[in-house]
């Protein structure tokens, strides 16, 4: 992509995002996302009605006047996004391709984590980490997040969730709350998110194309496999080859399903062709 066409479509991205988390998911994402819990800020006089547990006994005897510690939430939160840059996220048959949607939201989980002052980072992965970019808070920072994901090429474009999962669980020592953006038609990856989501708060985001859930009455076809090049020929006017292609659209989300809620993992699915600012809430009050 050229330099100029290149900084155009982050500037749009920017607009888009900017607006939506203001007026939208600022509100949602403070709820949803809590600080670590309460931290110190300051002693004050004690005043009736306070808690005698809060009393600062080393403070009380040094001025002889009974004061006590005021704590406050510790808000600030680091947020990290695992996005997934592989093969498949370049396949859509509506208006936006996979990645284009990834973009997207990750731009609105960007902004949103820094106008609640959090702290944003992200990790790319296919089956390898592609980039690295740890956490911080600036406009800059998340503008350079944009042009990565619409610039960033992977080595592989193959999916292994293992991978990411593990480099967060390794890489972030502290609590934070990620977020992984994929559409998760990779190897088992159950145990790998167990771990990751006993030491951090994950939620994840399933993006879908809506030709992945059936497959259409269109004769001989040639489809290629974006993440390994191979072709094959499929015969969609034969029933059996729709109903074994929708069985295993519907197994696979099943066993997606049944790995989130045995991780404890939060989830929304999101479609290419559809508007994806309600699930987005919903995600967000389901917490």
């Amino acid at each position: 992509m050229e330099a100029t066409d290149l900084l155009k479509k982050v500037r749009k991205i920017e607009i888009k995002a900017r607006g939506l988390t203001k007026h939208i998911f600022a509100g949602e994402y403070h709820s949803a996302f809590k600080g670590r819990g309460i931290a110190f800020s300051e002693v004050r006089e004690y005043q009736y009605g306070d808690d005698i547990r809060t009393i600062d006994w080393n403070v009380t005897a040094r001025f002889n006047h009974p004061y006590i510690k005021v704590y406050e939430e510790e808000r600030e939160l680091t947020v990290m996004l695992l996005i997934d840059v592989s093969g498949s996220g370049s396949f859509g048959t509506t208006l936006n391709f996979k990645q284009d949607v990834m973009t997207e939201i990750a731009a609105i989980l960007s902004f949103s984590a820094i106008f609640n002052k959090d702290k944003i980072g992200v990790i790319f992965f296919s089956d390898k980490i592609g980039k690295f970019i740890p956490p911080q808070k600036s406009r800059k920072h998340i503008l350079r997040i944009i042009r990565e994901l619409l610039d960033f090429r992977p080595e592989s474009n193959k999916t292994n969730l293992d991978v990411p999962l593990r480099f967060l669980t390794n890489a972030i020592k502290k609590r934070c709350t990620a977020f992984i953006l994929s559409d998760f038609i990779a190897p088992d990856f159950e145990e790998a998110l167990r771990i990751a989501s006993n030491k951090h708060d994950i939620a994840a985001i399933k993006i879908y194309d809506t030709a992945e859930t059936t497959l259409p009455d269109i004769g001989f076809v040639k489809i290629t496999d974006s993440e390994t090049g191979a072709e094959k020929w499929i015969d969609t006017s034969s029933k059996n080859a729709r109903n074994a292609y929708m069985q295993w659209w519907n197994d696979h989300v099943t066993r997606i399903n049944g790995v989130f809620r045995r991780c404890g993992v939060d989830s929304a699915f999101i479609n290419t062709g559809q508007d994806y600012v309600q699930p987005l809430i919903k995600l967000f009050e389901s917490r």
